[in-house]
């Protein structure tokens, strides 16, 4: 029997929530936004926030480049001010592209979805609108 031996790198896939978070924090467009990617103590939904998700996507190992959806919920007490802060992140989100974190090269952003008004029947005084981010990201 003929045995080979295959190398397999280890894949270290970066934290891509806290990615988008890391990098939307920083940007004085969204000072005055709680950006996380889980709802602050006591949120109700219209408090100004931005929460970010992984909402899927998939490893392409022929490109060696994951590919993931990345949901952006926005949060305030009122529709406009909800469509301005997602107008905000949605125009910082997309200067992702060559940000490296960790072991990881943003390569692109597309948007996917969004934004988009998505009232959240559990949070009924919240305004909310939903925008959906597909990155690239490949090992730097």
């Amino acid at each position: 029997m003929i045995r080979r031996s295959v190398h397999v790198a280890v894949l270290n896939f970066p934290d891509v929530e806290m990615l988008v978070v890391d990098f939307l924090k920083n940007r004085t467009e969204m000072s005055g936004v709680t950006i996380d990617n889980r709802p602050p103590a006591g949120f109700d939904g219209t408090q100004k926030t931005v929460l970010v998700s992984r909402a899927g996507g998939a490893w392409v190992d022929d490109l060696a480049l994951d590919h993931p959806l990345v949901d952006l919920e926005v949060y305030a007490a009122d529709k406009t001010v909800a469509h301005g802060i997602s107008l905000a992140a949605r125009a910082c989100a997309v200067e992702l592209e060559g940000t490296t974190y960790g072991t990881a090269l943003v390569t692109d952003v597309a948007e996917a979805d969004g934004p988009r008004w998505l009232p959240d029947y559990n949070r009924p005084a919240s305004a909310r609108y939903l925008t959906t981010l597909r990155l690239s990201i490949s090992p730097a």
